[in-house]
């Protein structure tokens, strides 16, 4: 079965299970990214916003310098934060990326959210975060998307990226994107579980070649320590994904791995715990039903659970 998605532009081919490091701590983060590159793990998704890109880097940098890897070996994805979207701000947010992870170029930049703030300089506040440093207030600026995408082609035309692609944008700004980019945006992360299946989303991607990475493959649980997983059961105990996995002997998040999977979407799961990390990575090596895979699609309410509105109405870019 395939284990990487070959990219339209470059060809670049980008493993379909890689580790996601958001909410991976500082103090455990180098450890986690040298033990899951020991036990296969090829891509690692960052972000600046993430505030362990330093740590991640320290991990990889130790796996190259052991021989587990060479640096070609390995996918690295970072991501442009809100505050950094205007021309003069995106190269040196991309650079000062690099620099903390020890790298010269990322395999893969996205704009984090199709959402500009007010710049704060790393200086002030590193990560910047959805809060301005001076009052905690959200302070939404007035910068085009076009003007921070055609930045982002320059990070190609400089080498200090590879690809570039979207995250958290929905079909209307893609097609916009689509009328001025002399880059085409690659890839687009975006949240998919069976309970938000974004099926339309999708589909419009595939139409135009854009590699899906879908994030919070298991639903609530991500937000269960953030008081946002609103209310409803968890999707790795929810008896039509426990049953399937006790039929077919696997575990409920392999079966859930395995669903986006079978969509030709690519993963980014997270596990602290050794097991689960191996065997998150096995989820290529089998296939659902028609049966099964209907019944955890049949799952979808529409619930979004990474929403920016319920940080500020200004932000409802999913409205």
């Amino acid at each position: 079965m395939a284990t990487t998605v070959s990219l339209k532009r470059t060809g670049d081919k980008m493993p379909l299970v890689g580790f996601g490091l958001w909410k991976v701590t500082k103090e455990t983060c180098a450890d986690t990214v040298y033990n899951a590159i020991k036990e296969g793990y090829r891509l690692f998704d960052g972000a600046s916003d993430y505030g362990n890109e330093k740590e991640a880097g320290e991990g990889v940098a130790r796996a190259i310098k052991d021989g587990l890897v060479k640096r070609e070996d390995v996918w690295i994805t970072s991501k442009l934060w809100n505050t950094s979207h205007a021309k003069e701000h995106v190269s040196e947010a991309c650079k000062y990326s690099l620099s903390l992870w020890g790298l010269e170029y990322f395999d893969l930049y996205l704009v984090h959210f199709p959402i500009s703030l007010e710049y704060v300089p790393p200086s002030k506040k590193f990560p910047a975060e959805w809060w301005h440093p001076e009052d905690n207030k959200v302070h939404p600026s007035n910068v085009p998307f076009q003007e921070t995408w055609t930045a982002m082609e320059s990070l190609v035309d400089e080498g200090l990226a590879k690809n570039i692609g979207l995250s958290n944008a929905q079909g209307a700004l893609i097609y916009d994107v689509h009328r001025y980019a002399r880059i085409q945006p690659q890839v687009l992360q975006v949240e998919i579980h069976p309970y938000l299946t974004q099926e339309a989303l999708i589909k419009y991607c595939k139409h135009l070649g854009i590699a899906i990475t879908a994030y919070s493959s298991f639903g609530p649980q991500s937000y269960v320590e953030l008081g946002v997983q609103k209310g409803v059961p968890g999707l790795l105990e929810h008896d039509v994904v426990a049953k399937i996995a006790s039929k077919i002997n696997k575990t409920p998040a392999q079966v859930l791995l395995r669903w986006a999977l079978q969509q030709g979407l690519a993963v980014i799961p997270k596990s602290n715990n050794h097991q689960r990390l191996v065997q998150n990575l096995a989820s290529t090596g089998f296939e659902l039903s028609e049966e099964d895979f209907k019944a955890i699609s049949g799952l979808n309410i529409n619930l979004r659970l990474n929403d920016p509105a319920d940080i500020h109405p200004d932000l409802a870019i999913f409205a």
